[in-house]
């Protein structure tokens, strides 16, 4: 029986392109997830959207002078291109500017309001004298008042992860603020909001995490502190006009602040695909308290206590019979070369730049195998082209396209017959088979790097099987030898092949294809353009529950017609890394 294995994937503000610190902190790791659990035969739902009302988006149209509606879309159409070309393999990628999630997310507030968990309130906000407006959280920086840090958001300290309230930063600053202008004169002002009663969720919390043992230990530890130096009520209403209205009388200037709304998405989305398919009912299955359904959170870690604290409590607050987070596997954040992603200093990597000159599974291999999991890692160009030359295609690149193309040549463009396997032979593709299990398990876990080492480290022992049994040699004394070392290679490159698809599905699919099968191993998926899903999209790749088991040793058989060997990756020039390296922080 398939298990309903939900994907859901943190909401990018939809304010420019998405540079390679987002992919790495969530993005890659969700759809490394969904392609193992749909290989395996599990029913899998991967959903976000762009976050459409967030500050981030009003900040950069005021910047440019334009509407927030325009930057949204602007940056959705960026979006949707980014994961076609990456493979990011959504079964939808909508947005938070839908009938359907406007409807959703004033239902979470009237009903949490009904059942006693908002209250009025009223509140000290941040107002600019200079702009005559109460300013958003993300609309002020500041000093953290807890480590310090002197570039902390209204909302949320980036260095030590706490969430904030704009009135405590120490000496606020408007965003607003051009250079040279002199400083804008910010005052605090009271306003009436309603605010998510979190304590009333506190010893419920805490009861819900006593079984998260097999949670991230940096990602427990987190929650666990955060919840033990207790909660406090937080505003989920803001003075604005761009978002979700509150659905009562008399609050025209006032929204449904974004980061109550936004993680409303995933219940939203969820609701969204099942009428897109014309199953209305569909999505309940993946939003039901049962042993086989399982609810996966990716996000970066400056997003944990939304999704392991305020996410869990709304929805307790909503509906009890919803089920809580299963996992919440959130990754430390990717810096590049030495420094932290900045666009207004432009040090970036956009991925849509990125896939304008390079093929996507060589970032995916080296973002899978210097993920960072459980601590901070860098990206560096050097690093980028030496991994594609010297592991990617020498360690495995070269290992298929060198035993292919020999077969092809040498065999009637067919697997070899084998003659009675070695204990050498056995071994080798023993061991190719077991690690479905070894690499399986660390995929279930969440292990993206251990997963995709065991993978690499498979190849590195059939590369030394090859070159101990050099059939190009035995060819010329022993023909049924060498065919018999053939076969067991391509057993292996067989294994490789699946081992390796949720990392390099684009390389692995054109190996599936040489190696004799038709199609793609799972299937390609079809997004539509942005004009015709009206603003949204869906990731078409197969339909749950319709699909077999692909999660297996090679069926490889002898005698099977080979597709024509081409090269799986392309060598890159030593001289990239210092070119690209050279474009940081230029405009």
């Amino acid at each position: 029986m398939a298990d309903k294995i939900g994907v859901f994937v943190a909401w990018p503000y939809a304010n420019g392109p998405l540079h390679l610190g987002h992919i790495a902190g969530a993005y890659l790791t969700a759809d490394i997830f969904a392609r193992y659990h749909r290989l395996i035969g599990n029913d899998v739902l991967m959903v976000s959207g762009s976050d459409s009302h967030g500050t981030p988006v009003t900040i950069t149209a005021d910047e440019e002078g334009i509407t927030p509606r325009e930057v949204f879309e602007r940056s959705h159409a960026l979006f949707l291109e980014g994961w076609q070309k990456l493979g990011i393999s959504f079964d939808l990628f909508t947005h938070t500017d839908t009938e359907n999630h406007w409807a959703i997310s004033q239902d979470f507030f009237s009903r949490l309001l009904q059942n006693g968990y908002l209250y009025k309130e009223t509140a000290k906000q941040i107002y600019c004298e200079t702009d005559a407006r109460f300013l958003p959280d993300r609309y002020i920086t500041g000093t953290c008042p807890i480590c310090g840090f002197s570039r902390a958001r209204g909302d949320q300290c980036d260095n030590c992860g706490n969430v904030l309230d704009a009135t405590q930063l120490i000496e606020p600053r408007c965003k607003l603020a051009k250079p040279g202008d002199p400083p804008h004169r910010l005052i605090v002002r009271e306003s009436e909001h309603f605010y998510l009663d979190l304590p009333a969720f506190e010893k419920r919390l805490l009861a819900w995490l006593e079984d998260k043992t097999y949670w991230k230990p940096n990602v427990l530890a987190f929650v666990r502190n955060y919840l033990q130096s207790g909660l406090h009520g937080r505003a989920i209403t803001r003075d604005l006009d761009w978002g979700i209205p509150i659905p009562l009388p008399g609050y025209a200037s006032k929204c449904i602040y974004v980061w109550f709304e936004a993680v409303i998405g995933y219940y939203s989305a969820s609701v969204e695909w099942a009428k897109d398919r014309g199953t209305p009912d569909r999505w309940k299955e993946w939003w039901t308290k049962a042993p086989d359904v399982r609810g996966y959170y990716f996000v970066g870690k400056d997003n944990i206590p939304f999704h392991t604290i305020i996410w869990p409590a709304m929805l307790m607050g909503y509906d009890p019979d919803l089920p809580l987070p299963y996992d919440v596997p959130a990754n430390e954040f990717l810096n590049l070369e030495g420094h932290k992603f900045s666009k207004s200093e432009h040090w970036a990597v956009w991925i849509n730049d990125y896939l304008k000159k390079y093929d996507p599974d060589p970032l995916r291999y080296l973002l899978s195998v210097n993920m960072p999991e459980a601590a901070d890692t860098d990206f560096t160009w050097r690093e980028f082209v030496r991994r594609n030359n010297d592991e990617l295609i020498a360690n495995w690149g070269n290992l298929a396209n060198r035993v292919l193309t020999f077969t092809y040549r040498n065999f009637d463009q067919r697997v070899p017959e084998p003659g009675e396997l070695t204990d050498a032979d056995r071994a080798l593709i023993g061991k190719s088979e077991a690690a479905f299990a070894t690499v399986g398990a660390a995929l279930a876990r969440t292990r993206f790097k251990e997963a995709i080492g065991i993978a690499v480290e498979l190849a590195r022992e059939a590369n030394k099987y090859i070159a101990d049994n050099a059939p190009w040699f035995t060819i010329k004394t022993d023909r049924a030898r060498a065919g018999t070392t053939l076969y067991v290679a391509l057993r292996v490159i067989d294994n490789l092949k699946t081992l390796f698809y949720p990392f390099l599905p684009f390389s692995s699919n054109e190996l599936h294809r040489q190696l004799g099968y038709e199609g793609d191993l799972l299937g390609k998926f079809e997004i539509k353009t942005f004009q015709e899903t009206i603003r949204s999209h869906t990731a078409l790749m197969y339909e749950p529950g319709q699909h077999s088991q692909k999660w297996a040793p090679s069926q490889l058989s002898s005698g099977q017609k080979l597709g024509e060997p081409r090269p799986l990756f392309k060598k890159l020039d030593e001289k990239t890394a210092e070119e690209e390296k050279s474009k940081l922080g230029r405009i």
